[in-house]
């Protein structure tokens, strides 16, 4: 960070101010700063050294590390070695700009501790700004930049020049954490030893942060807003809830209390308790809202049009794949496929509205040409499931109903589900009719499959649940590739990275 020192009353700084200064020849310099002073001043044979220089009100010593180009989007660094005043003008000598020249001359490397350390605290700073705990790919990436930029900085012991750079990032940025804890920052607090609990009375032990692409985990209050002033309009939002057509007041108020309710969600309350102090947030709309303000994507349009864009790469790996799955994947879109055809027995066949296709296994041997795109992102998403060798019904519960008596055993078994989805088949003239739900708060009335799957996803997020552990793939698929959200984390699984190199391809 650069310090502006402003002395007096008068911001109008003179150009260049130095208060003690040694004159020198110019051959007792060091051979590559002589070389630069002379190029940019011919014929020169005395300059001027002093350890401060202030300039327009900044002040600038020898070992000062400045901020000098980026890498990446990060800032490099340099250390400031040598300041020299030659007809008035104040001239750096950069220790880290000569160690690369001489990197590059002689091949050695810059062995300075100060300056490593001073390199630390800077990208300890930059990196903070964008998240308060990077994972160990960040930190990689940073020092992979770091090097790549200044060779000199290498580390002569590891076989890449990067370990102990990755290192003392991971001390160093605990370091700062524990300076800056102070300053009241939401997600430093949360992780404070003080509010973890009895078992958890360790420092690294389940820690609080972004885990899913979150880009607003948990955010500071906005200005001038204290938990009680939010806790009142979190009351009101609570009124203006029960009236009807009043989705731009509640869409407002959620927005200003979002800071209060990521506070709440982050603690873990019981979903039950969490739909009785803002049960808004349980509307398909503010679902949708609510992701947009975590992540800064839309939910539906980002999911559908991956869905959309992969299903005929989707369905051609599908086609490919053999052995018991493969049976299962025929099995399962052929019954998709029939239950789409969805023709009363008394109607004609009128082969006018088929459509034969020749696959490898024989699947969907069959198919309306009409056929809904609904259904279409259906089948995809249940043959996904196959694909990667999971289970259907660990996801979904189908039902059919046909009189009161099935309605109200439905309605009894859901309650006893969680992170599921619900499909009831209702009997109608002409056909079936199909409804989804989800049951993790129950939610009903979602007009088919794929939008349950979206809207269990945003949930998922409002409310930092974890992924079933017996569906991890499928969910890496949701958030990975339909949702373009990649997992800083955790490095994307073999089985999913092979998937999309195959769906890219």
């Amino acid at each position: 960070m650069l310090a502006y020192h402003l002395h007096g009353t008068d911001v109008l700084k003179p150009a260049l101010s130095v208060s003690n200064m040694s004159t020198l020849p110019v051959d007792v310099l060091k051979e590559n700063i002589q070389e630069a002073v002379l190029k940019r001043f011919p014929g020169e044979t005395y300059i001027q050294v002093a350890n401060t220089v202030t300039c327009h009100g900044t002040t600038y010593s020898v070992g000062m590390i400045l901020p000098y180009g980026s890498t990446g989007g990060l800032p490099d660094f340099v250390e400031l070695n040598l300041i020299l005043i030659v007809h008035g003008q104040p001239v750096f000598a950069l220790i880290l700009q000569a160690a690369n020249e001489a990197n590059l001359k002689e091949g050695t490397l810059l062995c300075n501790p100060a300056v490593k350390s001073n390199i630390l605290d800077k990208l300890a700073e930059s990196i903070f700004v964008y998240t308060a705990y990077p994972s160990s790919a960040q930190r990689e990436q940073v020092a992979e930049a770091l090097v790549m930029k200044h060779p000199c900085l290498r580390d002569p012991v590891s076989f890449n020049g990067l370990y102990s750079w990755h290192n003392s990032l991971k001390y160093k940025l605990g370091n700062f954490r524990a300076k800056v804890k102070h300053l009241g920052i939401p997600e430093l607090n949360v992780n404070c030893l003080k509010r973890k609990s009895a078992a958890d009375k360790t420092p690294a032990k389940n820690l609080k942060k972004a885990k899913k692409s979150e880009v607003n985990y948990l955010l500071p209050h906005p200005q001038g807003e204290t938990d009680t002033s939010l806790e009142k309009e979190r009351v009101e939002l609570l009124y203006e809830y029960k009236k009807r057509d009043n989705n731009s007041v509640i869409n407002e108020k959620m927005a200003k209390t979002f800071s209060l309710r990521r506070k709440d969600v982050i603690q873990k309350p019981l979903v039950i308790d969490l739909n009785a102090r803002w049960p808004a947030l349980f509307e398909f709309s503010q679902i949708e809202e609510e992701f947009r303000r975590i992540t800064l994507k839309p939910l539906q349009s980002t999911f559908f049009g991956k869905l959309d864009e992969y299903m005929p790469k989707l369905l051609r790996l599908y086609r490919r794949k053999g052995g018991a799955v493969g049976k299962k994947l025929d099995e399962t879109l052929e019954i998709m496929n029939e239950a789409c055809m969805d023709i009363p027995h008394t109607q004609a066949f009128n082969s006018s509205r088929y459509e034969r296709i020749d696959t490898k296994h024989g699947i969907i041997e069959v198919t309306l040409q009409d056929n809904s795109i609904e259904s279409r992102r259906e089948s995809v998403i249940r043959g996904l499931i196959l694909y990667l060798g999971e289970k259907t019904e660990e996801l979904f519960k189908d039902y059919r109903v046909c009189d009161d008596d099935d309605a109200a055993a439905i309605q009894e078994a859901i309650t006893s589900f969680v992170l599921n989805i619900f499909v009831v088949s209702k009997a109608r003239d002409g056909g079936l009719e199909k409804k989804a739900g989800i049951a993790i708060e129950v939610l009903f009335g979602i007009p088919s499959v794929a939008h349950a799957c979206s809207y269990l996803m945003g949930l998922i997020y409002a409310l930092e649940l974890s992924y079933p552990k017996k569906l991890k793939y499928t969910f890496e698929v949701f958030q990975k590739i339909f949702l373009e959200l990649e997992d800083v984390n955790k490095n994307m699984s073999s089985k999913i990275h092979d998937l999309k190199i195959s769906l890219l391809a």
